[in-house]
């Protein structure tokens, strides 16, 4: 099964996606939601992988993008018994419609709610990252697994993702997140900073709005490397989660330094959804 997905995902990024790169002509962007865009490769790219991926597994039901933003009611299937694929046909797509890398597909497959397998592919890089759960996360066929050393908040590096933040936690986070190493707002593609921390090109990231094409992917491929992915509460992300706030980390150490450097009062309070 793995190999079958590596090989539909490949397919379709070579097929459906890249040839759209730097190619989109006015009337196949749009704007879905204020700032956030959708392109004809993000919806053909879904098409395709929802038709291939129902077809290697009978039963199973697709969790799409696309498919939400055209009826909300489709992401409570997250949940279900049975095996569930989450599908993000183009993760970044601003910078995909700009003409800019980095930009991924992600696919992963949850059953009975808890994630089972991921893929995420860097399209322009062809550069695919994978795990299995219980069998650990490999880049390009190579083992990779996070550092296991804390070395201390200011030797931290990472990402925190504000664009969604609340004003004053904005301020207050950016202004606490000066005694880590360094930090920025990312690359605007989560099929990338997943990935960097699983490989310890940066340490920690910090996103705020929670979608679970963005984030189970790369949430089980972090976790099968010794990372650690919770809510700013310290609860353990699942696939059925809404609420916002997530502090990815290499590992338990990190994750409590770096929680620790952005609220040093406790973690902030969040309105329910």
């Amino acid at each position: 099964m793995l190999d079958q997905v590596t090989e539909l995902v490949r397919e379709v990024a070579q097929t459906v996606v890249l040839p759209r790169f730097r190619r989109l002509s006015d009337d196949e962007v749009r704007q879905k939601a204020p700032g956030d865009l959708v392109t004809i490769a993000d919806q053909e790219s879904e098409r395709a992988l929802t038709s291939g991926l129902t077809a290697l597994l009978p039963g199973s039901v697709v969790v799409g993008e696309e498919a939400v933003a055209a009826d909300p009611s489709v992401r409570d299937r997250v949940g279900h018994d049975g095996a569930v694929w989450i599908v993000d046909p183009v993760d970044g797509t601003n910078n995909f419609a700009a003409g800019k890398t980095p930009f991924c597909v992600m696919v992963a497959l949850v059953r009975d709610g808890e994630p089972a397998a991921a893929w995420i592919l860097d399209v322009v890089a062809d550069s695919l990252t994978v795990a299995e759960a219980g069998s650990g996360a490999f880049r390009d066929g190579v083992r990779v697994k996070t550092r296991g050393d804390d070395p201390g908040a200011d030797q931290l590096h990472g990402v925190i993702s504000h664009k969604y933040l609340p004003g004053e936690l904005r301020d207050r986070v950016r202004a606490n997140a000066a005694g880590l190493g360094g930090f920025s707002a990312g690359k605007h593609c989560a099929g990338y900073e997943y990935p960097a921390i699983a490989t310890d090109e940066q340490q920690f990231g910090m996103f705020w709005r929670i979608l679970p094409w963005d984030h189970v992917p790369g949430s089980l491929i972090v976790r099968e490397a010794g990372g650690v992915v919770r809510h700013l509460d310290g609860a353990e992300y699942r696939p059925v989660d809404h609420q916002r706030g997530l502090l990815v980390a290499a590992n338990e150490e990190i994750w409590h330094t770096v929680h620790g450097t952005l609220f040093p009062d406790g973690p902030p309070a969040i309105d329910p959804l």
